[in-house]
């Protein structure tokens, strides 16, 4: 027994203080350097980052929650034609980085761009005679993010109410509950573990983004940090901005686990799953609009315009270097997700059998990452293992006449602890939410007939979570491939990924070429995402029924 709880807390810590590692070395940073220029942000533009930051976050978390949950809910308890089509398609644009759909839309909507420019040939009209909502602003950014994020919301809480037993929904229906009252006052209560967990998620990816908001020139946290670093310079300054999303990032996380309070949500009994409600013809049309307008916004028309701007670049993707940016960028992506969810069951389990403070305080460490944009926590693995490497390669040389070189900073492998720390949270909080769902008299039982707490997990929890963990593996691989500033401070010499080919390509203007590589991004992460929606989509069918809808 003492040998199986050091398997499951050893690794956990392990895991916990590499995720503590770059907060460390951010907050020592911070506190050591000068507050000048951070002082003189704070007279000038720091106020304007913090209410930015705040009304983007609250703008993009409340749109995503609701498009989530509605076109979720929709998916699963009614039947209308073409809804197996939109369920797959609803998906779709988490392979899209948002940075992918700012220049998408910004070629479409922009002055000169095919919609401003087609009304004024059709009304007559000069550049100054008409309103048109501009794109580079606060309200475009928050659009070309909730598109891209609603599926955190989408994926989480499908699988909840999927997993959802029929009784408590048709008892409020049967006491005279409308369906969007007993949706509201049953499904939705029991589903709040995973909507919380993908609005969290949205919101951390929120906060860290920078490509998005710094090509609107929407001034955020994430912009100060960025332009503190590169063009003013001052690492100090930028630790210290990074700081402060930090603290923000660990005060929304904390508000939500407090809101959450003692709460336990756990099916008994017999689980039915509910019946679809056969909508009429109204309704179904009413539905279909509701489920495609997403799919229509965040993957249809992006990748239109996308394929009209690659097909004037001169970007040759058969060529053999295209081919070694795939197969990085895939490696990384497989590698990174495995890890990482490994990682994510293993921090979970130890707070799951073993809740202590250090657990509860593990769990927290874990989630940080999400929040501090990739850059930061690059450098803040990189000074560390940089100083290491350089001080073991003095010792070799000194010792046996050896130069053991850049032993970790040169490889592959502190990139995978990048993307661990970056996107534990999503990992997190996909398995925390499908656990959630698993009652802890299972868990007795098994113990009760002789199970470790690894053949407890082995044996009732990953069977049971299966949707769960295949989900964090897609969001995690499909979050590897977009990612871009931990991949270009990190990356070995000559291991260039898709990503940075893009970004390459769009900081010499070059918006056409960009374009070619953007695609190949999206085109890897759509096929694991379709996969994954159509494996999910069979689990739950046999048994399904459908009813006529009721009023």
């Amino acid at each position: 027994m003492r040998l199986d709880r050091f398997i499951i807390t050893a690794p956990a810590l392990f895991i916990a203080a590499l995720c503590l590692l770059p907060v460390i070395g951010v907050a020592v940073a911070a506190l050591s350097a000068s507050t000048d220029t951070v002082a003189l942000l704070w007279d000038t533009v720091l106020p304007r980052y913090a209410a930015t930051t705040v009304a983007l976050v609250a703008i993009v978390g409340l749109s995503a929650m609701v498009i989530g949950c509605v076109t979720a809910w929709l998916c699963v308890t009614t039947e209308f034609f073409g809804r197996r089509v939109l369920e797959v398609a609803l998906v779709l644009p988490l392979a899209f980085p948002a940075y992918v759909l700012a220049y998408a839309y910004t070629d479409i909507l922009d002055h000169p761009g095919i919609v401003q420019s087609t009304l004024r040939d059709l009304m007559g009209w000069g550049p100054r005679d008409y309103w048109f909502p501009e794109i580079r602003s606060l309200g475009g950014a928050a659009m070309m993010l909730t598109l891209v994020l609603y599926p955190y919301v989408f994926l989480l809480a499908r699988a909840a109410f999927r997993m959802q037993a029929a009784d408590p929904y048709s008892a409020a229906r049967s006491l005279g509950s409308s369906p969007l009252k007993a949706f509201l006052t049953v499904s939705l209560p029991i589903a709040r573990p995973a909507i919380a967990a993908g609005t969290l998620l949205v919101v951390m990816e929120t906060i860290a983004d920078f490509g998005t908001v710094a090509h609107f020139g929407v001034q955020t946290f994430a912009t100060g940090i960025y332009t503190s670093w590169l063009s003013l310079g001052d690492r100090a300054a930028a630790a210290q901005l990074a700081l402060c999303l930090l603290v923000f990032a660990f005060l929304i996380a904390a508000l939500e686990q407090t809101n959450r309070g003692k709460a336990r949500y756990a099916a008994k009994g017999r689980q039915q799953p509910m019946a679809r409600n056969l909508l009429n013809r109204r309704q179904a049309i009413g539905a279909q609009v509701i489920c495609a307008l997403p799919v229509l916004l965040g993957a249809i028309i992006p990748t239109i315009a996308l394929f009209a701007m690659a097909q004037q670049s001169e970007q040759n993707i058969f060529s053999s270097r295209y081919i070694g940016f795939i197969q990085n960028s895939l490696l990384l992506a497989s590698v990174a997700a495995l890890v990482t969810v490994a990682a994510a069951v293993l921090l979970v389990t130890f707070d799951r059998f073993r809740p202590t403070r250090m657990s509860k305080a593990s769990l927290y460490i874990g989630r940080l990452g999400y929040a501090v944009p990739g850059g930061v926590i690059a450098v803040g693995l990189l000074v560390p293992f940089a100083s290491f490497d350089n001080w073991l390669d003095g010792r070799m040389e000194a010792a046996f006449g050896i130069s053991t070189g850049l032993l970790i900073t040169g490889s592959m492998w502190l990139m995978i602890a990048a993307y661990l720390i970056r996107f534990m949270a999503a990992a997190l909080g996909t398995y925390e939410s499908g656990l959630a769902t698993v009652t802890p008299n299972m868990d007795s039982a098994s113990r009760v007939l002789g199970r470790t707490t690894i053949g407890t997990v082995r044996d009732v929890h990953l069977p049971l979570l299966t949707p769960s963990i295949i989900t964090a593996l897609l969001i995690v691989f499909v979050d590897t491939v977009k990612e871009l500033p931990a991949t270009l401070i990190l990356r070995p010499f000559n291991f260039d990924t898709l990503a940075v080919q893009a970004f390459r390509l769009a900081s010499d203007e070059r918006l056409q070429g960009a374009a070619v590589p953007s695609l190949m991004i999206a085109g890897i992460g759509l096929l694991p995402v379709v996969l994954l929606c159509i494996q999910v989509s069979g689990w739950r069918r046999a048994g399904r029924t459908t009813v006529q809808a009721q009023p």
